[in-house]
């Protein structure tokens, strides 16, 4: 007879117990990094409306109660649909223009992205230079034709809604052409060679064909140049600011610079822009549906015309002066004269402005921080955009983090600069987390106004790539992360690389989220700018223009010597 033994239950392992499913990790730090995204971005925004709406909308009734706010509105529309109407002729003239040049003229193709480099701020300076009705170089040559002669001012008068509108136009315009020029891409050679064999002139084959199937690329690009419109800050403040020319924006600035300061006014002001910025983004979610419809990875590209297209050439040739040659000879010709006067003369030329402002420590320190906050921003912007283009692109398993995701990624691209600013400047004055006058605040804020460029860039390379590649690794017994080191970042170099220079272009010129959260120790260089020329300072203005573009052309020739000559090709 032999006992039985009853068997030893068996040891469970606690870590396999405590062991976390694959899905569940990645849903998990899906989720943690959008808790964060919605704290930056969604926080300050609620904040703002909640305080507009304390003690009975007090701040509602205090900014739409004022005599003058009708002529604000009026002017707000008014400059976001004029620089619409400007920018989007100019934009798509331009990227028809620039898809007929002949194939040794290819090189001028960058032409209408050049306008990026200059900072906005340092552009409207310069114009300013050239068209202030009194000492305006341009407006001093005017006035020595016969039918201007005898007079001390204008003809052109800058500080005015109508030139504000189009400089803002001009402003503009890059943004509509790399929309545009990407949507021209897209279209077969074969649609423009058939309608040419047909008979159709160049002017019939634009309006015929080309408009047509450009209709998705205009239908967003406007979206997008009507709310950079609407929240237009840098124009209006700069030339409009001593002339009464007020527009919702710089209402918000005035109400937070003000002592004491009205923030539930100010939050009450942006309320429009808000919605509408909002409203835009969620229509071109519904109108764009399932964005893996445009994976175009293999497809036949646009061919150039390889005709002689003089028309061309002179257009981009012609942009180029006006749009970026002229306001930089006005810069460096205030910036060469110790005071701004119509008047010149060889003898005044001096390089004193130059040395004064290389002795400013102000100056060196605010170009410094620049540098930093805008690396610091470029370097969280682009893992994180990374993470969320991949979540919207191949997150089907995760909907409702997909369409979370999505909303809080394009949120900070409708919604204007300077409201985000206003929002820090409240959340970040406050405990938990005082960070006002810091360069973390500056970093933060930055990485909201990049979340939308570095998510969308990278976002398109993923759908141009499709799924083929991830398929590929993975049956290959690749590890997700393996894939996305060893196949996906070397076949998306390009197009990050572009994200980070189009990143570094903007923040170095970014001024005013920065007006709003800087403190006097801590200086960027547009809000430097800004001091001097709130000073009085001209000449040392146009040298610090001077000196914002240099640093982002260094900054973007750097991009080019590591992805190559095209980085700015690909924005």
């Amino acid at each position: 007879m032999t006992a039985t033994v009853p068997a030893a239950p068996l040891k469970s392992n606690p870590m396999r117990s405590f062991a976390v499913p694959a899905q569940w990790r990645a849903r998990i730090g899906y989720l943690a990094l959008l808790a964060v995204l919605a704290y930056l971005v969604v926080l300050p925004m609620i904040r703002l409306q909640a305080l507009a709406f304390e003690n009975g909308a007090q701040g509602y009734q205090s900014q739409y109660g004022r005599f003058d706010i009708g002529e604000t509105i009026r002017t707000t529309i008014a400059l976001a649909i004029g620089s619409l109407v400007i920018a989007m002729v100019l934009g798509t003239l331009l990227a028809f223009a620039a898809s007929r040049l002949p194939a040794r003229m290819g090189f001028l193709k960058i032409v209408p992205i050049l306008p990026i480099v200059m900072p906005a701020v340092a552009n409207i300076v310069g114009w300013a230079f050239l068209l202030s009705p009194g000492p305006g170089y341009l407006n001093v040559l005017l006035r020595k034709l016969p039918w201007w002669s005898g007079t001390d001012s204008g003809p052109i008068d800058v500080y005015t809604v109508p030139w504000i509108i189009i400089l803002t136009g001009f402003g503009l315009t890059s943004f509509v052409y790399l929309f545009v020029s990407a949507g021209m891409q897209n279209i077969s050679s074969e649609h423009l060679e058939a309608a040419q064999v047909s008979g159709s002139s160049t002017i019939g084959v634009f309006f015929r064909v080309v408009l047509p199937l450009l209709r998705p690329s205009l239908i967003y690009g406007g979206g997008i140049a009507l709310l950079l419109g609407l929240g237009q800050f840098t124009g209006p403040l700069l030339l409009g600011q001593n002339t009464g020319v007020n527009v919702l924006t710089t209402d918000m600035y005035r109400r937070v610079s003000e002592s004491p300061s009205d923030f539930a006014a100010a939050a009450a002001a942006g309320s429009p822009l808000v919605i509408l910025g909002i409203a835009v983004v969620l229509i071109q979610k519904l109108l764009l549906g399932n964005q893996n419809r445009f994976v175009t990875h293999g497809g036949k590209a646009f061919a150039p015309s390889g005709g002689r297209a003089r028309w061309a050439t002179m257009t981009l040739v012609v942009y180029a002066l006006v749009a970026l040659v002229i306001p930089l000879v006005g810069l460096i010709v205030v910036s060469l004269t110790p005071y701004w006067s119509g008047a010149l003369s060889w003898s005044l030329f001096t390089l004193d402005n130059f040395r004064e402002l290389f002795a400013n420590t102000a100056v060196i320190e605010s170009v410094v921080t620049s540098v930093v906050t805008s690396f610091g921003a470029v370097l969280i912007c682009v893992p994180i955009g990374y993470i969320m283009a991949n979540l919207l692109v191949r997150g089907r398993r995760f909907r409702v983090l997909s369409l979370t995701g999505d909303l809080i990624t394009a949120l900070p691209l409708g919604i204007p600069a300077v409201i985000f600013g206003v929002g820090f400047l409240l959340t970040y004055t406050e405990p938990p987390l005082i960070l006002y006058g810091t360069r973390t605040v500056i970093v933060l804020v930055y990485v909201v106004l990049m979340l939308p460029f570095a998510t969308r860039m990278q976002m398109t390379a993923m759908l141009s790539l499709g799924n083929a590649y991830t398929e590929a690794s993975a049956t290959s017994g690749a590890s997700p992360m393996v894939t996305n080191l060893r196949i996906m970042l070397p076949l998306m170099r390009p197009a990050i690389l572009s994200a980070v220079a189009l990143m570094f272009i903007l923040l170095t010129h970014e001024f005013a989220a920065s007006l709003l959260v800087r403190a006097s120790t801590t200086q960027v260089m547009g809000t430097l700018l800004y001091d001097m020329w709130q000073n009085g300072s001209y000449p040392q203005v146009a040298a610090m223009a001077l000196l914002m573009t240099a640093v982002t052309t260094v900054g973007v020739g750097a991009a080019m010597v590591v992805g190559g000559r095209n980085v700015l090709s690909n924005l």
